[in-house]
């Protein structure tokens, strides 16, 4: 085996590894955007606003403060976004009914009901299956281009099974850290 080979199945490997724990990052940011009874700007910062004539997130257009654990409070950078602000959150699925004083937008959260919680839970859990299944993905794409290598010659077969081996490893690593975040996630909507 020569060392190309060994190079291309390294960069075989840490591009699935990358890509894998990319994945993981987006399911934690993912469940961010779930509603827990508290106050977090994660909940609204990504929601589409239009204004200016564009659509454009939240994030680019206000602040954001935690005066108390179940109100956030959003301060435009500019109160003529104000109402493009105030009926994104009305349209959003959040349920929540925003207070406008003029110069800010106050969001108070009402505590969630138990079968809200449980509906939450299901979302989270499909979240985090939909990650699953992206990391699944790029398992398989790293095999067949693992499998290309040993086709081409540029590998032996027991190379071949060593970082096929690496890659299930990667896979289950990577699923655990989105187990440990749905965990983390259910035991924070179930809090009562």
């Amino acid at each position: 085996m020569t060392t190309a080979s060994t190079d291309e199945t390294g960069e075989i490997l840490e591009s699935s590894a990358d890509k894998m724990r990319k994945a993981v990052v987006h399911s934690r940011a993912e469940f961010g955007t779930i509603r827990t009874g508290r106050a977090a700007p994660a909940l609204v910062e990504k929601l589409v606003v239009v204004a200016y004539g564009q659509e454009m997130p939240l994030q680019q257009l206000a602040g954001f403060q935690v005066p108390e654990a179940r109100q956030l409070l959003i301060t435009p950078f500019d109160r003529a976004t104000m109402g493009a602000i105030e009926k994104a959150i009305q349209n959003s699925d959040l349920g929540l009914n925003p207070s406008n004083d003029g110069h800010s937008i106050r969001l108070n959260f009402p505590p969630l009901t138990q079968e809200r919680r449980k509906e939450l839970v299901k979302r989270v859990r499909g979240m985090a299956e939909d990650g699953k299944v992206a990391i699944r993905g790029i398992r398989h794409k790293g095999r067949k281009d693992l499998e290309m290598l040993e086709k081409s010659g540029a590998i032996s077969t027991d190379s071949l099974s060593r970082a096929e081996k690496d890659l299930d490893r990667l896979t289950q690593t990577n699923e655990a850290g989105i187990d440990k975040a749905l965990v983390e996630k259910e035991q924070e909507l179930l809090e009562v």
